[in-house]
């Protein structure tokens, strides 16, 4: 198996981890880091199928022949890294008022105290 490979098979367990902790932990904060931990592994694999051997990153002299990489890739990259923390600024905020409100983290305790 080649780098490229045993790098794919890595952020996909990566993004299995995520989503495994989104699905089994029932702490709102551990929910957060494996969602966090799910984005991160997305986005290095969008990284890593926008990569291509031999071709230099955009450059803005093109004086200089080279061989460059589609900037449209990595404009998507730097928006989705955006849009993934202002997700996780908002989900903290949202999860300590939950918590003030409700005085615990755990998601079926909160679903218990809804329905009273």
């Amino acid at each position: 198996m080649d780098l490229v490979t045993i790098l794919r098979v890595i952020l996909l367990v990566l993004v299995a981890i995520g989503l495994a902790g989104l699905l089994v932990k029932r702490n709102l904060i551990m929910k957060i880091i494996a969602m966090d931990i799910m984005n991160t592994g997305v986005i290095s694999l969008f990284v890593l199928a926008a990569w291509r051997r031999g071709k230099a990153p955009f450059t803005t002299d093109l004086s200089i022949p080279l061989a460059s990489a589609d900037p449209v890739p990595q404009a998507v990259i730097v928006t989705a890294i955006v849009i993934g923390f202002s997700i996780l600024s908002l989900l903290v905020v949202y999860v300590m008022d939950l918590s003030r409100y409700f005085h615990t983290l755990d998601t079926e305790r909160i679903q218990k105290k809804w329905h009273r």
